[in-house]
């Protein structure tokens, strides 16, 4: 009797364990099934020379960017220079470009669903819709000149992209022969706004002026004088020109190192952090499923004069592109807006919609009233700094940055903002590698894109 029980407790052991394993296998099936099926090395979805043979890839407007021709060869966009702005998120045919629709979307564009996997009685995969617009594309490629960065704008409301832009690129069409130290292609594989990480110079003071408004009660009634230097600590703090008298209205659209620095060391190195990581600066965002950088702000624990390059975006300070995007479109929606994303719509070959994508929030970035305040401060540098003349029917709030790096190269140029008009929603980001002037350089390139998504240029 005492065996039969012992082997009845091992038998509802095995099935206990079928079962979980059961359970987990399902799980994993439903949340990675379509990553499996779109392995490069499935026949049934790739061709002989290892491109996907399904699908099509178009953008907002429904212009296809990529499709299949009659002999299950990937071709695409006719426009040379279309085909280069879009290789970032279309994605290449070898696959190299991990954040095109290609390699990051294979499931969607192969038909896959949980029913019936990859097989399609029509077998032409699904029509794939990106929330890009292509011309935009086009004009920020343009605007960039041949040089390496990245563009992006997105609609803070519905978190929608409509310009995704990384270079330097190539024509995937006609891939080069890419070799290692050509400094051309210095990066080429890397989608610069999802995974680059550069030094912010002073777009980071949006941070820093955040977390002075809130624990400086006095900070709108000081005035500030710069000589073009101020000791902080054990550190002399530089500005490239002396602002002379000025508040913190003035100081903000001069961009004065020196106040910056000392407002910094006045809140403290931890409190700055934590107003780092409150903004999202430091963590992650998924974008379609893919993960951004994480930015790295190391501000506490460091000495006064460190603490003040720090807080100007200088020292040892890295920011993505995407994450600073993202927090001025919380600047701009009251603390809080849409996290972006990528993937418009799919539809399947008989024109219904197999998948829906629905509007997803971040947390709280800023406090809601500290976000209305810093508007008009941005608002204001748009007006006496930056000139509306280049911006027309454009209730714009911007910041630029320009990053020294060092080892002999020109600054990282930075552009950031959003416009407040009704019918334009929209915040972007503009960073230029060796751009030097981040109000001219990173600021024409900002122009060029909004003026084409505001007024149709």
């Amino acid at each position: 009797m005492l065996r039969i029980e012992r082997r009845a407790s091992v038998c509802l052991l095995l099935a206990a364990a079928l079962a979980l394993g059961l359970a987990v296998f399902c799980f994993r099936f439903f949340q990675n099934g379509g990553r499996w099926v779109s392995f490069a090395a499935n026949r049934h979805l790739y061709n002989s020379k290892g491109e996907l043979s399904l699908g099509r890839v178009l953008d907002r407007d429904g212009d296809v960017l990529s499709w299949v021709d009659e002999d299950g060869s990937r071709v695409w966009y006719a426009n040379r220079t279309v085909r280069e702005a879009a290789l970032h998120v279309v994605g290449d045919a070898q696959g190299k470009i991990g954040s095109g629709a290609l390699v990051a979307f294979a499931d969607k564009l192969s038909g896959y669903n949980l029913l019936t996997g990859a097989y399609s009685p029509l077998g032409a995969g699904n029509d794939l819709y990106l929330t890009i617009d292509a011309h935009l594309n086009y004009v920020a490629y343009n605007a960039m000149n041949g040089k390496k960065g990245a563009v992006g704008v997105y609609n803070y409301r519905t978190g929608e992209l409509l310009c995704l832009l990384s270079t330097p690129t190539y024509d995937p069409a006609d891939p080069p022969d890419i070799q290692e130290d050509d400094p051309r292609y210095e990066g080429v594989y890397v989608n610069r706004f999802l995974s680059g990480l550069f030094t912010p110079g002073s777009v980071f003071k949006t941070v820093t002026l955040s977390a002075a408004m809130e624990n400086l009660p006095d900070l709108f009634q000081r005035t500030f004088t710069c000589t073009g230097s101020f000791q902080v600590g054990d550190q002399l703090v530089t500005c490239p020109a002396a602002h002379g008298e000025m508040d913190i209205y003035g100081a903000y659209t001069q961009s004065c190192n020196g106040v910056f620095a000392q407002l910094a060391n006045e809140v403290g190195g931890g409190v700055l952090q934590n107003y780092a990581r409150q903004a999202g600066l430091t963590g992650s965002y998924r974008v379609s499923g893919l993960r951004t950088a994480a930015g790295s702000f190391s501000l506490d624990g460091l000495t006064p004069g460190q603490l003040g390059w720090a807080a100007v975006g200088q020292a040892g300070d890295l920011m993505n592109p995407c994450a600073l995007m993202v927090y001025m479109g919380a600047i701009a929606s009251g603390g809080r807006a849409a996290a972006p994303q990528l993937v418009l719509k799919t539809e399947t070959p008989l024109g219904f919609p197999p998948s829906f994508y629905f509007t997803r929030r971040t947390e709280r970035l800023i406090d809601s009233g500290t976000a209305e305040i810093l508007a008009d401060m941005m608002a204001r540098n748009v007006v006496e700094g930056y000139g509306t003349g280049r911006f027309p029917n454009m209730d714009l709030c911007a910041k630029s940055g320009t990053a020294e790096v060092g080892g002999g190269k020109s600054p990282t140029a930075w552009f950031s903002g959003f416009l407040r008009n009704e019918d334009a929603p929209y915040a972007f980001v503009v960073v230029v590698e060796e751009g030097g002037s981040g109000s001219q350089t990173a600021g024409n390139v900002a122009a060029a894109v909004l003026n084409a998504l505001v007024n149709g240029g």
